[in-house]
């Protein structure tokens, strides 16, 4: 499993020949701009909520590529009044491929569209491939759900909000590997805004002194877990 950091709470998974994009928020970040969404390729778009910072690009990346949308149903249903492809979930439900398969799991945040429209639940992912595990919070706070998913699943690694302000900052997402039962995080959702900017290396110092490895990956930064 391949993982790109896009930019804020944007990734780009490859999984043997699929390709994954998660909360595509790229054309709006000036801090992505060297990252050319039509190199992308996309078989399936995975969106946490509804919020303009996590899904600004999934119209024209999936009239592109004609990837298929998996996030909760109202979402789903927005796009398809667009003619876009996709598969709705809800809480605790799963979408398998021959390649992986991704379970819907709950966050605390709140979910719209830029217009006001109804995002329906916020919810997070756990994507699994080739016994590898990947847990992707989205915009949360800490919540003791989390504690649910390693009665289930054995995490390779997490994907959790750092910036504080919006959703959990450093302290809680450190608390949050504990109750995920994760020590490899790869941070997210800090330094695009103003309201979200940390200091990366007491967030690493911290991270370190609980014996954890904060990964904090350059935009385009790959690693492969």
């Amino acid at each position: 499993m391949n993982i790109t950091f896009l930019g804020h709470s944007s990734f780009y998974i490859k999984i043997n020949e699929t390709h994954i994009i998660i909360d595509p928020f790229i054309t709006g970040n000036p801090l992505a701009s060297h990252i050319n969404i039509d190199e992308l390729k996309s078989d399936y778009i995975l969106l946490t909520h509804a919020h303009q910072d996590h899904v600004l690009d999934v119209e024209v990346l999936a009239k592109k590529t004609g990837a298929t949308i998996i996030s909760n149903y109202e979402i789903v249903m927005h796009y398809a009044t667009k003619k876009l492809k996709g598969h709705p979930l809800n809480h605790g439900g799963t979408f398998k491929t021959d390649d992986f398969s991704v379970k819907f799991v709950n966050a605390v945040h709140t979910s719209s569209f830029a217009d006001g429209t109804n995002g329906g639940a916020p919810g997070g992912f756990v994507l699994t491939s080739e016994k590898k595990s990947l847990y992707i919070s989205g915009d949360t706070a800490l919540t003791f759900d989390m504690q649910l998913i390693p009665l289930t699943t054995k995490l390779t690694a997490a994907i959790l909000p750092i910036g504080d302000n919006f959703t959990m900052g450093v302290d809680d997402a450190i608390l949050a590997s504990d109750f995920i039962k994760c020590n490899k995080i790869i941070g997210c959702h800090y330094n695009t805004f103003p309201f979200i900017v940390i200091d990366t290396e007491e967030a690493k110092n911290k991270f370190s002194k609980a014996n954890k490895d904060l990964v904090l990956l350059k935009i385009g930064e790959s690693l492969t877990i």
